[in-house]
């Protein structure tokens, strides 16, 4: 089955895409990003059954975070956004999970593209000018970097950019591309060119205008359904300016990697706490009738509060971590750091499932049963999506060699 083709009210196909003005930039307010991710909230909640039920995109919540500006609100005041930081994003994913892990999880993957633009790519006059209008038209970015043959392994490609003149064309075969059909741009990764090893990566910026999504594979799975992460050949063509100056691999070490940990650990605490409450709702109904609190859901009532908090704790850690200066710190430092951020992934996706287990035990058959207060089916399913997104096993590999590769404090 092909996709259409994006092609709906894009920056012109060739060169720089024109400047929007006037710009209205607005002061960073981690408050306001909470509010606005609130209303968002309200509405992802109303259609999350619609959503998980039909497999399909959660375009009412999109809508509302296009009229709440949280597409732009990680740019930089003087580009027109709200200048908001990692902390606040990840703030935002939890409070949007709670109500819809599909639309929260899209929201999150937007992010990190714009954090890689932000990071890497701003001060090119393309990029510069994209960002604007990312802000302006409240523009939705999916990311392209898994691929037939390397898998889910993001730090190889296959497919390379193919350079003519000050122009280029890249041809990819992607499992999957989450919400590829919905997006106005994608950010993809290739070898920089054919003689390049497959590790020779660069990360380029492709416009929809510019881009043919030809769909191989339908989304029809266990959770995380509204993502929609099909998979399509992606053909697209621009100019060389959109590749990002920075090799992909600093840009996945410094930004793309911790970011992504921690806005879905944000986003799966956010998915485990909404689980948590139901469940302490129940619990607390259940205690009137039951003056003894020695009782089984009392002990896991406690013991999914004390996950909540080290799912917290873990984060805000991170986001810390992620906060320092890169001067600052040494070889070794970085080599903990970045076993640090591999862990809160590998951390937070196996416990939010404990988490979830526990409510379900609290809540019993109303937990298991589909239309009540206390349903938790898609709490669940949702979750387990979550050790999978660049498999555990794989993130425990690399983390063993890391701590193999960190030299000891003398």
């Amino acid at each position: 089955m092909n996709a259409p083709k994006i092609n709906h009210d894009t920056p012109r196909a060739v060169g720089v895409p024109p400047s929007i003005s006037p710009r209205h930039p607005a002061e960073h307010d981690g408050n306001a990003v909470d509010k606005a991710a609130h209303s968002v909230a309200q509405i992802a909640a109303h259609f999350a059954d619609a959503v998980d039920r039909d497999a399909r995109f959660p375009t009412e919540a999109i809508d509302a975070m296009r009229e709440q500006r949280l597409l732009g609100a990680m740019i930089p005041r003087e580009f027109g956004g709200l200048g908001a930081t990692l902390a606040d994003i990840a703030s935002a994913c939890r409070i949007i999970g709670q109500s819809c892990s599909s639309a929260g999880m899209v929201f999150a993957m937007h992010q990190i593209q714009v954090a890689c633009i932000v990071a890497h790519a701003q001060g090119g006059t393309w990029h510069n000018v994209f960002i604007e209008q990312l802000v302006e038209r409240q523009w939705l970015l999916a990311s392209a970097t898994s691929e037939d043959e390397v898998g889910g392994n993001l730090r190889r490609s296959k497919c390379a950019i193919d350079a003519q003149g000050g122009a280029f064309t890249l041809h990819k075969l992607t499992p999957t591309i989450s919400y590829g059909a919905h997006a106005d741009a994608i950010l993809a990764t290739a070898r920089r060119d054919s003689a390049a090893a497959p590790a020779e990566q660069v990360l380029v910026t492709l416009l929809k205008s510019d881009a043919t999504l030809t769909r191989r594979s339908d989304w029809d799975t266990f959770g995380m359904r509204g993502t929609c992460s099909e998979g399509f050949v992606l053909d697209a063509q621009g100019q060389l300016e959109q590749i990002f100056p920075m090799p992909f691999a600093q840009i996945a070490e410094q930004t793309m990697v911790p970011v992504s940990h921690i806005l879905w650990a944000a986003l799966w605490a956010g998915i485990a706490n909404d689980a948590f409450q139901r469940a302490n709702r129940y619990f607390r109904s259940q205690a009137q009738s039951n003056a003894n609190g020695n009782t089984p859901a009392g002990r896991r009532i406690a013991e999914a509060l004390g996950l909540m908090q080290a799912i917290d704790g873990r984060i805000a850690c991170a986001l810390r971590l992620q906060a320092r200066p890169r001067g600052e710190r040494t070889w070794s430092e970085s080599m903990a750091d970045a076993a640090e951020i591999n862990t809160l992934k590998t951390f937070v996706s196996t416990t939010g499932l404990q988490i979830v287990h526990h409510a379900m035990m609290i809540c019993g058959m109303a937990a298991y049963k589909n239309g009540t207060p206390f349903t938790l089916s898609r709490h669940l399913r949702d979750l387990y999506s979550a050790p999978l997104m660049i498999n555990n096993d794989r993130i425990d590999a690399n983390t063993a060699n890391l701590m193999l590769a960190q030299r000891p404090a003398s």
